[in-house]
């Protein structure tokens, strides 16, 4: 038997895997439910050799020396600096907004001083910000909140903005100089090879048996493991007790083109016009050269797998209903952007699992009787 199951082979389940196995040298199965390892950043070589993002782009970045020297155990790094832009009154402008949007929307020639002065006569004076429309509105106006936000917020999660709760575009900043990049994080690069070779690295210990194509309910009620991480949904955990939590899922097009580039950038988004909501060119990201481009379009749809938790009220209210049936399992551990109902970076996934890590170490005495570890946060 081995001493901890661990569901979900991505970023939570793979860094306590590989912890857990490593420091304290204990035997861990890790299953995941797809056919393979990585989550959602799971990456491959399509049929033109080129490296794509078979769930949409994950762009890395943090400002953790913590989980980026731990990343790093397991891979070499490129770096990379995202940009996007997004397709608004037939223009290609810079998102998030920042000086040079405003001056090419509008035909003005703004300074960082006259353009905030230029906003602050835009934004809307709301008392008490709830919503994600009030984040917006308080900060560029009603014009550009249009222009940029609502109709994409409306494809992206089904919902006006004004149903959703602030956390959705309070992570959206705007920028009073020319700087256009999507992230200004410490820390911004790719894995040289790709994600999934930096999962592999990571599982490829000793103690550590991977099973993909496994789902958690077909183990049944044999008991593999003495302890449990669990990483999945945490409502699938407790069979839907009190009702399906909502998410917001997407589905991916892939699609060669016979081109050496496709768009100027990795990320274009669409706020006002198509049904999808951006389209990705790996080139940008990769830095493969190649006769030939890899692209992703993304629709946004209400069924399929769950990719954002949607965050407004009533829903955290379930999700508190779940979170309390978690908390009265014994021996078992919940992980993760599913397992926690919320929207995590990368990086901050990994934060969260080194966290969890720690706790094991404070609380449950090893096998061999070590009692040090040597990563901390």
């Amino acid at each position: 038997m081995y001493d901890w199951l661990i569901v979900g082979a991505g970023f939570a389940g793979s860094v306590l895997a590989e912890r857990l196995a490593r420091e304290r040298d204990e035997r861990v199965l890790i299953i995941d439910r797809r056919q393979h390892v990585g989550g959602n950043a799971f990456d491959l070589l399509n049929d033109d050799g080129l490296l794509i993002h078979r769930y949409g782009p994950h762009i890395f970045h943090t400002n953790s020396t913590a989980v980026f020297e731990y990343l790093s155990r397991f891979t070499e790094w490129r770096p990379y600096e995202h940009r996007v832009l997004a397709e608004v009154d037939g223009q290609r402008v810079a998102i998030p907004i920042n000086l040079d949007t405003v001056n090419r929307l509008y035909n003005l020639d703004l300074t960082p001083e006259s353009f905030k002065k230029w906003l602050a006569a835009r934004a809307e004076l709301i008392t008490e910000i709830r919503t994600s429309e009030d984040v917006v509105l308080s900060t560029v106006g009603r014009e550009l909140y249009e222009k940029f936000f609502r109709g994409y917020t409306r494809k992206q999660w089904g919902l006006d903005p004004s149903q959703l709760d602030k956390s959705v575009t309070a992570r959206i900043p705007t920028r009073f100089d020319h700087d256009d990049r999507y992230f200004t994080d410490s820390y911004q690069a790719m894995p040289k090879y790709g994600y999934t070779p930096m999962f592999e690295a990571m599982l490829d210990h000793r103690n550590i048996t991977v099973s993909v194509g496994t789902d958690y309910k077909s183990l049944g009620s044999r008991k593999t493991a003495g302890r449990t991480i669990f990483t999945g949904p945490i409502d699938a955990y407790f069979d839907y007790r009190h009702g399906s939590l909502p998410y917001r899922s997407l589905r991916f097009e892939h699609v060669s083109r016979e081109v050496e580039w496709h768009q100027p950038v990795a990320v274009m988004n669409y706020p006002q016009t198509e049904e999808f909501t951006r389209v990705t060119e790996y080139k940008h990201i990769t830095g493969q050269v190649h006769p030939h481009t890899a692209l992703t379009y993304e629709y946004p749809e209400p069924q399929g797998d769950p990719y954002y938790p949607i965050p407004n009220p009533e829903n955290q209210a379930l999700f508190k209903r779940y979170e309390r049936l978690a908390l009265a399992e014994r021996n078992v551990r919940f992980v993760g952007r599913l397992a926690t109902y919320r929207y995590y970076n990368m990086d901050q996934v990994v934060g969260q699992a080194l966290a969890m890590f720690r706790r094991i170490e404070e609380s449950i005495p090893r096998k061999n009787g070590r009692t040090s570890c040597n990563f901390r946060l």
